[in-house]
């Protein structure tokens, strides 16, 4: 009963009132983002959600997309602005995915939606992670979040889908309270964003 519909009846209301609740904080960012990145300040994505399902994902944009001689967007660390790099760090650049909570197609606490191309390296457990809603944070989130591997991560995520309670989620939002507070695992060990997932 919780995790088909207690979790999304919450899930709808928290996020709307931190919507609401976070707004200023909403209208700020964007106003800065939008100049530090030459008039884009949100970053929309499509990601795999639910059952793979395809939806657009929200992010406040982090890295403007400068460009090498040969026209090649420069590394995530060069394009990482200042501005951005804050956002990123305190995980304001989240807030946006709230909006993508409202509409269902994301909830809360679950598997973090990876990219599109990914879909078809996973193996049959890997894609179990797409048994539920993707979330803005989880428990692969609280325990490394960028700065663990990729097998590691996938464990985490299956784990989750296979033990869901309110306790649990309770549980990793408190953890990820900390984690921000403390701006844990935000980037890996050698680069700004997580190595690219090549299979397995």
């Amino acid at each position: 009963m919780y995790k088909n519909q207690i979790k999304i009846l919450i899930d709808f209301i928290v996020s709307l009132l931190g919507l609401i609740i976070l707004f200023p904080v909403f209208l700020v960012v964007t106003v800065l983002l939008y100049f530090a990145n030459n008039g884009k300040p949100f970053f929309i994505q499509s990601r795999p959600g639910k059952n793979g399902v395809v939806f657009n994902i929200i992010k406040f944009k982090t890295m403007n997309d400068k460009k090498d001689a040969n026209g090649v967007l420069l590394s995530d660390a060069e394009r990482m602005t200042k501005i951005g790099s804050f956002v990123r760090k305190t995980s304001l650049d989240e807030i946006p995915q709230l909006i993508n909570v409202i509409k269902g197609d994301m909830s809360l606490i679950g598997p973090r939606p990876l990219l599109t191309h990914y879909l078809h390296l996973y193996s049959a457990f890997q894609n179990r992670r797409h048994e539920v809603r993707p979330g803005i944070t989880g428990w692969a989130q609280v325990n490394g979040r960028n700065d663990i591997s990729w097998d590691q991560k996938f464990e985490y995520d299956v784990w989750y889908v296979d033990n869901i309670s309110f306790v649990l989620d309770l549980k990793i939002v408190m953890k990820t309270i900390l984690k921000v507070l403390k701006r844990e695992g935000i980037n890996s060990a050698d680069s700004a964003t997580i190595e690219p997932f090549n299979g397995n």
